[in-house]
This record gives structure tokens, sequence and C-alpha cells, in this order.
């Protein structure tokens, strides 16, 4: 006996709303051949918002097959309890064909009180699609399903199993595939536009969010960095910080600070130069006026006045010393020490020469030289000057400490590593603490009286940029001074 019902109406319904399916919408730009940082974070953006559409997408889709099935099921328990009250009468053709009309099926099977009733007008075929037990499903069942109704679709119906309502125990019917899949189609695209335009309304939200939050501030910082580096004395291209307490806010301070510390040294670094420039052009002249002065001393050296005789030497050698100090702080001056023409350097000829600034004393210092066969990576010159220095500088320092049997050591061994360590030492009375602490300074590391302080500062210089470092050993008396060099 027939049963089933008319319920299918609202599945209808359903899809006659969702209407022709609208185009779908790009999301993320692609117009853009660079991304910046924006563009790249709006991509991963819609990256991860298209991976979550996509992971309640597909059991969407799944479940509204099962739901489309669910109300064609429903209809036929609503036709069979119809049918079931016309027990007494036969059912015509055409009200079967109604039925079955109103659920889209081909036929409807009902089981209850031991018996079976069936509804169908063509005969019922030998073999099904696919067969739904509703009672009993499984969500890999369903996207298993669905993935076969849209990809595989068969002319062959479908079967689908139920609960039965009242008086009934089970509901099975018989579905034709092409007005399901027509339906699951239709609910996809609809879902698809859907999605796209979330996707695209959050990944363009959080594009204008990073925007106004980092992008900008960030294009900022860029702007203020590379007007400061066009000008970095000009005040007015100092980032002003903003108010924020992030670490954006934070980097704006440290870029403040810095811009300002840098600034300030700039200006103090200009002062100086203008200051030494002017210092260097009042040397050169002084020293022009200094050697006149020192010829006509040389002159009066030759008088018989006793007194004039007495006081010569003295007026000479007071000049010396200034002439001395103004070619000092002119050698000093120089913009830049040549780069160094690095070569293999033997140490022998170098140390042969250094005996000779003895002479300059004028009491008597030995200069004792060992270098045997060694060489360095160097430029002669340089290096011969460096020496000069510190052999010089170990010469005046004893003279003017009166040591008796001065002397002064150069020796060359090789160290570790490819090295060669120079030391030059001499047996005075060693550095004072002050020296010690501006050994190196410019103008405030003399071991004597009247001296420049410009030797260490130059030697330092010229052996740094050959590669090498000059240092002061410690040790009791005497000064100990150290150059470590690479083996030529």
């Amino acid at each position: 006996m027939p049963a089933r019902s008319v319920t299918g109406m609202s599945v209808e319904s359903d899809a006659a709303v969702a209407g022709p399916s609208a185009p779908t919408r790009e999301g993320p730009e692609r117009r853009r051949t660079r991304l910046g940082l924006s563009g790249r974070l709006f991509l991963v953006t819609v990256a991860f918002v298209a991976v979550a559409e996509v992971l309640t997408y597909v059991p969407a889709v799944a479940n509204y097959r099962i739901e489309w099935m669910s109300d064609r099921l429903a209809a036929a328990q609503v036709a069979a309890l119809v049918l079931d009250g016309r027990t007494s009468e036969p059912v015509s053709e055409a009200l079967e064909s109604r039925l079955l009309a109103g659920v889209n099926a081909r036929a409807i099977a009902v089981r209850g009180g031991g018996t079976q009733r069936l509804l169908a007008i063509e005969p019922v075929p030998d073999s099904v699609a696919d067969t739904v037990d509703l009672r009993d499903v499984t969500a890999f069942s369903a996207i298993r399903g669905a993935w076969r109704t849209l990809v595989a679709p068969t002319q062959e119906p479908i079967r689908v199993l139920g609960e039965g309502g009242i008086g009934f125990d089970r509901v099975e019917i018989l579905l034709d595939e092409a007005p399901l899949r027509a339906a699951m189609v239709d609910y996809a695209l609809r879902l698809l536009v859907s999605s796209l335009i979330i996707a695209a309304s959050a990944a363009g939200l959080v594009f204008v969010v990073l925007q106004v939050l980092i992008v900008r501030p960030v294009r900022r910082l860029v702007t203020s960095i590379t007007a400061f580096a066009d000008d970095p004395e000009d005040a007015g291209r100092i980032i002003a910080p903003s108010r924020r307490s992030d670490e954006i806010g934070q980097a704006e301070l440290a870029l403040g600070r810095m811009q300002r510390s840098l600034a300030d040294q700039l200006r103090q670094k200009r002062r100086l130069a203008e200051l030494g420039l002017a210092v260097s052009k009042i040397s050169h002249e002084l020293r022009n006026l200094l050697t006149g002065a020192q010829l006509l001393g040389d002159r009066l050296e030759g008088t018989d006045d006793p007194t004039v005789q007495r006081v010569a030497p003295r007026l000479v050698g007071t000049l010396a010393r200034a002439i001395r100090f103004c070619e000092a702080t002119l050698a000093y001056g120089r913009v830049n020490e040549r780069a160094p023409r690095l070569a293999r350097t033997p140490l022998a000829p170098i140390f042969a020469e250094l005996p000779d600034l003895a002479a300059l004393s004028a009491h008597p210092v030995a200069v004792q030289v060992a270098a045997a066969d060694i060489a360095v990576q160097a430029d002669p010159e340089q290096l011969g000057r460096a020496l000069a220095n510190l052999v010089r500088n170990a010469v005046q320092a004893l003279e003017a400490a009166g040591v008796t049997n001065a002397a002064v050591q150069v020796a060359a061994t090789r160290a570790e590593s490819g090295r060669v360590t120079i030391l030059v030492d001499d047996n005075g009375p060693g550095l004072s603490a002050r020296a010690r602490e501006n050994l190196f300074a410019p103008f405030a590391g003399s071991m004597r009286s009247g001296g420049t302080g410009l030797g260490l500062p130059i030697a330092a210089e010229l052996i740094g940029i050959n590669g090498g470092t000059l240092t002061l050993d410690e040790g009791e008396g005497g000064a100990r001074f150290r150059i470590v060099l690479a083996e030529g």
C-alpha cells in the first residue's frame, strides 16, 4: 500500500530563492608587481580566511545533501500517512502520480506491523547508484556521497532509508540524482560567493588596520631616517615621537635620541675640523716665522759677546722645539694617511736605520736591534715611520730622564698563527699614570716637557691601517711597546 507526502515543496522553494549564481569575486589584489609589508600581510590574511572557509565549506555542502534527502523522506512519511487512511479504497494512478511528484521520488516503500507497502508507477529498477541510511550517517560517508553526486552523477536512482513515523517502522524512497545535484550546485555556488565576500571583507579590514597601525608608522620612520641622512645637522629633520607606547613608539623614541646624538656629534666634529684647519694654517705660518728666527739665532752664535754666546744656544734650542711642534701638528692635521701598499717587508733593512736615531740625543743612548730573517706583511714606508716614532720617543725620554747606560732594544719574534711580534723596550723610568691614561690621545700623552704628544697616536694609526696592533705592555721599570703584524 502506498504511503508518502509532499513536503518536497520546501526544498523546491529553497532552490527558487537561491536564483542564478552570481559571479565569484576576486579577493586579493594582484595588480601590484611589488608587494610591500601591507600587501603581503593582506595575502596571508586572505589565505588563512580561505583555509577556514574551505574547512567549513565542504562539510556544509555535504550536510545540505543530507538535509535535502531528509526533507524528501519526511514528505514521504506524510504521504504514507495520507495513503494509510485510504486502506479501504483503491488508490488511483493519478493520485499516486501526484504524491510521487510532490516528493520528487520514483517510489515510496513503508514497513510497519509486519507488512510492507509500495507506491510506484514505474517498475522499480534492479540496481541503485547509492544507498543512504539516514539512521546511521557519518561525516566521512556524507562528504564522500556529496563528492560523488557532484563529480560523478549517474542516471540510476539513489535509495534513501530513514525512521518511520506513527504506525511505520521504516520508510524508503527512490530519488533521481539530477534534482539533488542541481540543488547542491546552486547551494554550493551561493555559499562560495558569500565565502569570497567574507574573505575579501576580512582581508580588506585587516589591510586597513595594518596600514594605520603598522605600515604608516614604519614608513614615517623610514622617511625620517632618509631625510636625516641627507642633512644630519638640520634639527628640523629629527623625528618627533608620537604618543604611542608600543614597540613602534619605542622605536621612534630611540630613533629620536640617536638622531639628536648624531647631530650633536657631527656639529662638534665640524667645529673641531674647522678649528684643526685654523690651527694648521697658524702652525704653517708660525713655522715659517720660527725658521727665519732660527737662522738669525744661528748667526748670533758666531758673535764674541759672552752674554749672546750663553743665551744663543738656548734660544736656538727653543726655536727648534717650536718648529718641531709646528711640523708635528701639520703632519697630524693631514686628512688621512694614504692607503697602505701591503707587501712582504723584511724587517732587517728597517731595523738597520733605527740606531741612527740615537744621534738626536746629547747623551749617549744605545739602540740595539735584532730582526734575523723575519718579514711582515706591511707598507715598508709606513712601518718605518711607526718604528722611528717609537724609538725616537724612547731616546728622548731616556735623555730627559738622564738615565745612565741608556739603551733601547728593538727585537722581532715569530708568534703563533702566522703573526710577528715586535718589541720596543727601554730601560728608562717608565710611564707616569697620566701618560698611561692618555697614551694614544693626540696632544695629551706626551711623556716629556715640551713634547707634542703626537708620536704614539701617529704610530698607532700607521700600524692599525696595516692590519696590526700597537699596545703598551704592563711591567716594572722602563716602557715596552708591542707591535703585532701578519707574517710576510
